[in-house]
């Protein structure tokens, strides 16, 4: 499985914003089959500062997810609203014997 880490600063005036759009894209984004989880966690110490959290059942769902119209529109969306550009970190999840 592909996780991906995606952090992104926001204004602080864009907060709200932010969180309504992430919302509506998260909520998209885990009815797509290739979407295995997708979080969005708020900094405790920094509200502007977030991560998504997202995990993929293939290494081509990222591209996949980039192409749909709910990913599309949030971008567009949230791109005004960043303090800093967006900075995404590919990992390969170890599963753990239980």
């Amino acid at each position: 499985m592909l996780v991906v880490h995606v952090l992104v600063q926001v204004k602080p005036e864009s907060i709200t914003d932010f969180i309504a759009a992430t919302r509506a894209n998260a909520e998209a984004s885990l009815r797509e089959a290739g979407v295995a989880r997708f979080d969005v966690v708020q900094q405790q110490d920094d509200p502007c500062r977030f991560v998504l959290i997202e995990a993929y059942r293939t290494e081509a769902a990222p591209a996949e997810h980039k192409a749909t119209a709910h990913y599309i529109a949030w971008r567009d969306a949230v791109a005004p609203m960043m303090a800093t550009p967006r900075q995404s970190v590919r990992y390969t999840s170890i599963h753990l014997p239980d």
